[in-house]
Parts: structure tokens; sequence; C-alpha cells
């Protein structure tokens, strides 16, 4: 007579976790962000510490006395350390009871899983065990615990198995950032049915997934399954504590004290104190502080708090020099007989950090053969106590250019005609939505023509008006609102603007007209090649200045003709395409075609100035150039050819407008 086999039971489940203290802040900002806990991985330990603590020897709990010793199959050759094998003659999977399993579809997975126990096998220990390991690894069971008992046919292994509860509701808690629907759609399909530890892993996988792929820091530290099938995960993220601002010498490297007032770079962070620390956003934030332009080197490092889910952010600034003085030039686009003539010399005195809070102010003077400006620009890019980052700019102007785009083609004994004009306004402007931004303005010009003397001029050679009130000056009041939208910062995305402006008669000589105009402009990738494809278009309704028309043809306009040389009209549309494509380095070639017209609006300007010289009110151009990159922006040389057969180069600095 054997010895009798009692109190083998197998025992593994993996519906709780250990709970665990929260992980510290340090662990949540590892790259890899790996769950806290794995429930798989506690399942395998769990089984891995039954299969340690089995007895050498198999016993089985027996009903009967056990069977002689010619049913056991001697020792196992393969085994480690000769593991004797039992032979085993019939194997059913049973509930906690030993009854019958309620769901025929449990007892089908249980049985389904068995790979080594069939009857009529001899097994050993540790192919029962793993074969107890599968059937939890299934996850639909919360134990499993194989009996043996003697009967007169043999040794009877079964399998009692107590299934998981089924899913009645789901409690996530620490899940600030993780939107519900989330959660939602994860187990949208489960209400009713056996909670699958197998599903319920998967589901961990993917929300720490959600916080990786947005550059967040969380994961789930602890799952447990309550009573009445109530499903509870905690979750931890990682939260600001506090954001400290030091700035550094750009020299040394060493802490110095800055210029910028702290409430300056606050305001523009999106990454508040008490948010779930966020990389992705955190990047942002540095990028916009740069685009403020008085910081030379910004990087934020996240600090842990103690043994807590907090860090603090520690912001290291590099102050660029606030201000000075600056010289430069231009071309001037309103010169028609050449390049070089149309040069303009500039000088500039900037500040680009007034009273330590980003506030801007420019002074600077342009001088040309002709063209003469001095602008002054006070902007406050973000309004002290305004949550919408709206900016307000102050601006003042005296400028002088030449009138040729309107009054071009002077009789050779007739002075050259200037354009005299004063202008003050302020803007505000804000973003409404990503892509979208806004501008609002009041603006006042009194504005002029003068001879070369800089004498007042009320008309030309041909005895056309040059003011639309009959004085030396013209008057205006004006509102302008301005709507711009565009899907990058590249130059050649996409992007519209549309701009209304409306002069407001508050006395009687001042002019009131509205003045409509649109900007369009979009390109495709096509292979190697760009192709940019542009149009522009303006109506003007009511008593507006002759020199304030639409003026069509030039380097901005029509290629292949003069500045202004196409037209000059009340109203107007403009239409180009090019192709452009790299050919080395910073090196760009064109090939384009442009078409304007002023749609038969030209005899309605005051004076009609594009009749009395002859222009022809439409035409097009086309040709090939070459564009270098610069610090200044784009370097274009282009030769265009019109629809008169004459022929143009055209040079300019920066994009097309």
């Amino acid at each position: 007579m054997g010895p009798r086999r009692d109190g083998v039971r197998f025992i593994s489940s993996g519906v709780k976790l250990p709970r665990a203290s929260p992980a510290p802040a340090h662990a949540l900002l590892s790259a890899a962000l790996p769950p806290f806990a794995h429930i798989g991985r506690a399942i395998d330990a769990a089984a891995r510490r039954v299969a340690a603590s089995f007895p050498r020897v198999p016993a089985a709990r027996a009903e009967t006395p056990a069977a002689p010793l010619p049913r056991r199959h001697g020792k196992d050759s393969g085994g480690a350390g000769g593991e004797e094998r039992v032979l085993i003659s019939e194997v059913a999977v049973r509930g906690k009871d030993g009854e019958p399993l309620e769901r025929p579809e449990l007892e089908e997975a249980a049985a389904g899983a068995l790979r080594a126990c069939r009857p009529n096998a001899a097994l050993t220990v540790r192919e029962v065990q793993e074969d107890v390991h599968r059937v939890v690894e299934s996850g639909l069971f919360r134990s499993c615990m194989p009996v043996a008992v003697d009967t007169r046919d043999g040794i009877r292994l079964v399998f009692e198995v107590e299934p998981n509860q089924d899913f009645h509701g789901l409690v996530c808690e620490g899940a600030n950032m993780l939107p519900s629907k989330f959660l939602d759609d994860s187990f949208r399909d489960h209400h009713g049915k056996i909670i699958n530890i197998r599903h319920l892993d998967q589901v961990i996988k993917s929300i720490n997934g959600w916080y990786q792929e947005r550059g967040l820091t969380g994961m789930v530290s602890y799952a447990e399954i309550l009573s009445g099938g109530i499903l509870r995960l905690q979750v931890s993220e990682a939260e600001v504590n506090n954001i400290n601002i030091r700035f550094l010498d750009r020299r040394t490297g060493e802490p110095t004290t800055g210029k910028t007032k702290p409430e300056t770079i606050l305001q523009q962070l999106t990454t508040k104190k008490g948010q779930a620390y966020n990389r992705a956003q955190v990047k942002r934030d540095v990028e916009t502080i740069l685009t403020m332009g008085i910081m030379e080197d910004v990087t934020i490092i996240p600090q842990p708090v103690g043994d807590s889910n907090k860090v603090d952010l520690v912001m290291n600034l590099v102050e660029r020099k606030s201000g000075g003085f600056s010289a430069g030039g231009g071309i001037s686009s309103g010169i028609t007989n050449g390049p070089l003539s149309g040069l303009i010399g500039s000088f500039a005195y900037s500040q680009r950090n007034v009273f330590g809070r980003n506030k801007k102010l420019n002074l600077s003077l342009e001088r040309g053969q002709i063209d003469s400006i001095f602008r002054l620009n006070y902007t406050d890019p973000w309004i002290d106590g305004d949550n919408k980052r709206t900016s307000r700019t102050v601006m003042v102007q005296n400028s002088r250019t030449p009138g040729t785009l309107i009054h071009g083609g002077e009789h050779p004994d007739h002075s050259p005609i200037t354009i005299g004009r004063v202008t003050a306004g302020i803007e505000y402007s804000r973003p409404f939505r990503p892509k979208w931004s806004g501008t609002l303005g009041l603006i006042f010009q009194h504005a002029g023509a003068r001879d070369d003397k800089g004498n007042p001029m009320i008309r030309d050679f041909y005895n056309s008006q040059l003011t639309a009130s009959g004085n030396p000056y013209d008057d205006t009041l004006l509102a302008k609102l301005e709507s711009v939208y565009t899907d990058s910062g590249d130059h050649s995305s996409t992007m519209f603007v549309f701009n209304v402006e409306q002069g407001l008669p508050i006395l009687p000589e001042w002019l009131s007209f509205n003045r409509v105009t649109a900007r369009l402009r979009q390109s495709y990738e096509i292979g190697p090649a760009r192709l940019l494809l542009s149009a522009s278009g303006g109506h003007v309704e009511g008593n507006f200045s002759p020199h304030e028309a639409f003026a069509i043809g030039g380097t901005n306009s029509v290629r292949g003709y003069e500045e202004g040389a196409v037209g000059s009209g009340r109203s107007y549309a403009v239409g180009s395409g090019e192709v452009s494509c790299r050919l080395f380095g910073p090196l760009e070639g064109v090939v384009f075609g442009d078409y304007g017209s002023d749609l038969g609006s030209g005899p309605t300007v005051p004076g009609d100035p594009a009749g009395a010289r002859g222009k022809p009110g439409s035409g097009y151009g086309y040709g090939v150039g070459i564009r270098v990159d610069s610090p200044l922006g784009p370097l274009r040389l282009e030769y265009a050819f019109n629809d008169k057969q004459a022929r143009r180069f055209h040079f300019g600095v920066g994009h097309r407008n």
C-alpha cells in the first residue's frame, strides 16, 4: 500500500496586486514609463512561488486506499532530479466546491488551457504545475487547485477553479489627465461578463501608452477587483509642484540677476503649478519663451520632490542684449529705373525688453534717393491683466515715398512726384484660434503730393488731381479690422489675410471710404519641386486719394512690367503661380507666371491717372529666376517677359507679398 497523498493543492491568483506606496517622481520621470505593477507578472510570480513549495514526492487526497505501486511509471529520466511520474486515468474541471461549473464555456476554457494533463498520461508534479499556471494565465480564474483522488479505476485529477467575478463597474483614481471616454471605450463590451485579467492587463498597457504618446508622466500603479465585480485602478501622475526661475550669466553660466520680471516669463507658460507634468507641453513653453526675442537660451529641468509624485521645474534663462543700434539697407519697390537707384540705407535703435516686461521700442530712419521714412513703434506683446494674449502697438510715422506707382511716367519737363504722409495710430492684436489671429486699429493719416523741392502739389502734369479733397493734403481717420489664417510659420504654407478699412468722416473734410482686400496663398509639394499658388484682390468704395489706388505691375505683382505699369484701379485682382526646385546648397531655381487686372476700374479713380498715362489695365508676365537664402531672407533675381514682349530684370529681398 503506497503512502497517502494529502493536501496537494495549487493556488494562483492574479486578481489583486499588493498595494504599494505612490511611485516617486524620479520613477515617473523615466523615459520608458514601465507599468508600476504588471498583473501578468504577478500571476507568473505567484505560480513560481507555488511550484517552489510543491513537495518532491507527489501525493493525492484519496477517497479509497492508495493504488499499488505498479501504477507509477518510474522516474522521469529527463526531469531535474529524476522526478517521479504518476499515471492519471481521468482529468476533470470542476468548481471550487467540486460541483460542475454553472457556465460550460468556463469549463471549456479551463480544459482548453491544459496541455500535459490528459487521461491515461504519466505526469510529473512540474507538468501539473505548468498546467495550473496556464489555467490561471487564461485570465478568467482567480484560483486553480488540482486535487488527485485514488479511485478503483486509477488516479482521478480534478482541477477545482474559482472564476473571477462578473464586471459591474470601474473606479479609476488619480487620472486627472486621462479622458473618461478612453476608459469607457476600453470596457464598453465587457459589462456583465467575467472579468478577464488578460484584458485588464491590456487596458493597463494602453493607459500607460496613452501617457507616453502625449509626453505625459503617468502610469497605473495599482489594480484590484473589489466585491461586487467593481474594478479599481489607481493612476499615478507626476504633478508640477513649483516653477523656479533662474538667470544665468551668458559668459560664465553662473547664476546672476536678470532684467526680466519673473511674472513676464510665468505668464507665457501653459504649464502651471498643480498640473500634471507634460514633457511635450514643457517643450512648447521653451519655444514660446524663445520667440519672445529676449532670451538667448532656455532650458527647463524637472527635479523630484522627495518621494512624492511631484516635481519642481527649474527654468534656466540666459538673456540676450536687450537693445542697441543697428544699420542696414533695402530696396524701394517704388523706384522703376533700375535696382541700384532704389537702394535705401537704414539706421535704427531698439529696446526689446523695456522695463523688464518684454515691451518693444523701435526707432528707425530709412533714407534713399527719394525715400525717407522716420518710424517710432512701441509694442506691448501681452497687455498686463489680459488673459487672451492681446498685444498693443502705438505707432508714429513720417514718410516720403515715390509716387511713381500711380503717377509714374511723368513728362521730362515735369518734376517727379513724391507722396508725403504723417501717420499715427494704435492697434490691438490677439489670437482667436490656434491658426487664426485678428487686429483692430484706429489710424490717422495726413497725406499729400509734393514736387522735388518739397512743395505741395494739387494737380500733375496731365492736370489730373492728386488729392481727393482738392486741398494740398487729405486727412483720413481709418478704422482697421484684419484677420489672418496661417497653418504654420513657413512662408510657403497656407495663408489667408482679410482686411477691411473704413474712413470715418468725424470732420466734414475728412475722407469717407471703405476698402476691402484679401490675399490667399497655398503651396503643394510635387516630388522634389514645390508649387506655390497665390491670389490677391481688393475694392475701394467712396472718396479716396488717387495715390491710394491699387497699383498693378512690378516685382511683387505682375513681373515683366515696371512698378505700377499695368494699371491703377479702384478694384484689382492678381494671380501668380510658381514652381521652384532646390538646385544645390542655398540656391533655388524658379519658373513663374503672373496675371493682373484693374477689372475695368481705372477710369473711376479720381483724376484717372492710369488713363492719362496709357496703362493697359491688364497684363501678364512669365519668366525664370534664382533665389538664395540669406540672413535678410531670400535674395530674388528674376528675368521676366510680359505680353508686350518687353523684358525686364527684377531684384528683391525677402518673400513676395
